[in-house]
């Protein structure tokens, strides 16, 4: 009798067993197909949107009226930010794909900050315009290659779940079709780097520089996710993406993506310390309520909350109802153009849309004073005599050969133009002059 019991129960107990495997299965099968559908959806919306980018870029490159050219930059700065959230919403955080986000960041940064300006009064120049051909040429290629993987992807049957099988198997050989076609468009972004320039403040910083202030303790997932919900104001976590960077990144990141209806949102995170080291959020701005110096009220206490100290604005725009503001780290009355930050405020609601941190990160640390060789006075006298001084500081940029000069840096006008000129510290050589459009305004020192 004991013997049928144990049996019975055995049984029971196999049955019980083989169930909750089935359940397991089952559940696990059911995030797997939700995984891939995000994957597949990601990647041919990328696919999808580097082609709009290519056009948008080409119709630009077409356009006679500077009316039409303004909202036509923005456009694409939209569907960039797009592109970039798209990207993070692929398994690609164990393969390096930085090349292929700077190259977008890189188009989205030079086409906002060409359309904030008064293309009336200062239309596109010809570097511009060559930028721009670059641009749409090096689209092209870069969407080529994403239609022939989605080609491949599509009669082939591929699986993206599989890519990430892949990359995880660091100790295998991989050999999967859709990783050797993204390897071909990095290859190809990473050769398009000199050809687009960097085209942040003063489009002089220079990027070979080791991120040298990122302090903190590495960030758990979870501690990166909170974060990024605050930074983002996201309250809904089921519709937010997070994924690491690989090997090869110029900085640990986590990469941040969230999409709704009405807002999307892209960010990198440094893996180090939690810093946000560039953002872009992208919704409708409705009517203007706060004004631009307000906006940028916001964007200083934006900056001081999250570390950026010392920080001065020296320059603000207003496109529709979106404001701009370009801060400088200064120390002893010096100003950095190489630590340079940007944010971008919404006027409906003073909510930070954007930040660009990583000329920041990239540059900023422990510097010495620097002593100028020449007097104020010597350095004006290098000046246009037809420039009206109203303004001077002492400033460090980077000159033409990447090197970090001591300058003074003079505001002044000349008819009724304004121009920011930099004569050399130490020898008195005139670095840059900078025209400046009508709806920029100087903030003294901030």
């Amino acid at each position: 009798m004991i013997r049928w019991i144990l049996i019975v129960v055995l049984s029971l107990g196999i049955i019980g067993t083989g169930v909750w495997g089935y359940q397991e299965h089952q559940e696990k099968n059911a995030v797997l197909i939700q995984a891939e559908n995000t994957y597949q959806r990601a990647f041919h919306d990328l696919t999808y949107r580097i082609d709009v980018l290519n056009d948008k870029i080409g119709s630009a490159l077409a356009m006679n009226s500077n009316q039409r050219i303004s909202p036509q930059l923005v456009e694409i700065w939209r569907v960039t930010s797009e592109a970039l959230s798209d990207v993070g919403q692929l398994p690609l955080g164990l393969l390096p794909f930085n090349k292929t986000e700077e190259f977008l960041a890189n188009i989205g940064e030079f086409t906002y900050r060409t359309a904030v300006r008064d293309l009336k009064k200062e239309p596109l120049s010809d570097k511009e315009t060559k930028t721009l051909k670059n641009l749409y040429k090096q689209s092209g290629e870069i969407k080529d290659e994403l239609r022939k993987v989605q080609h491949t992807t599509l009669e082939n049957n591929l699986r993206w779940m599989d890519v990430q099988l892949a990359l995880a198997n660091e100790g295998e050989q991989i050999d999967n079709t859709i990783i050797d076609g993204f390897k071909t468009v990095e290859k190809k972004a990473e050769g398009f780097a000199e050809g687009i320039g960097h085209v942040s403040t003063s489009n002089q910083t220079v990027r070979e520089h080791q991120f040298k202030n990122l302090k903190g303790k590495p960030l758990k997932e979870d501690e990166a996710l909170s974060k990024a919900k605050k930074i983002l104001s996201i309250d809904n976590k089921e519709k937010i993406r997070i994924t690491k960077s690989g090997k090869g990144a110029e900085v640990p990141v986590y990469s941040i993506s969230y999409r709704n209806d009405k807002k999307s949102a892209y960010m990198d995170l440094s893996q180090k310390g939690g810093h946000p080291i560039t953002f872009l959020i992208d919704r409708p701005v409705n009517t203007k309520r706060i004004s631009l110096n307000s906006g940028m009220e916001k964007a200083k206490a934006f900056l001081k909350k999250n570390d950026f100290n010392n920080m001065i604005v020296f320059q603000s725009a207003q496109y529709d109802n979106t404001g701009a503001y370009s801060f400088l780290y200064s120390k002893d009355d010096v100003r950095y153009y190489s630590d340079a930050v940007e944010v971008k405020v919404a006027l409906d609601n003073g909510e930070i849309l954007g930040l660009t941190a990583i000329d920041y990160f990239m540059n900023h640390g422990e510097r010495e004073k620097p002593e100028p060789k020449i007097s104020s006075e010597e350095a004006k006298e290098k000046v246009n005599p037809n420039v009206d001084i109203q303004e001077e500081y002492l400033a460090v940029i980077d000159n033409d050969l990447g090197e970090e000069v001591l300058t003074y840096e003079f505001l002044g006008t000349m008819g009724n133009e304004t121009y920011r000129i930099f004569i050399n510290a130490e020898d008195g050589r005139e670095e840059r002059v900078e025209k400046l459009s009508g709806s920029e305004i100087n903030y003294a020192r901030g």
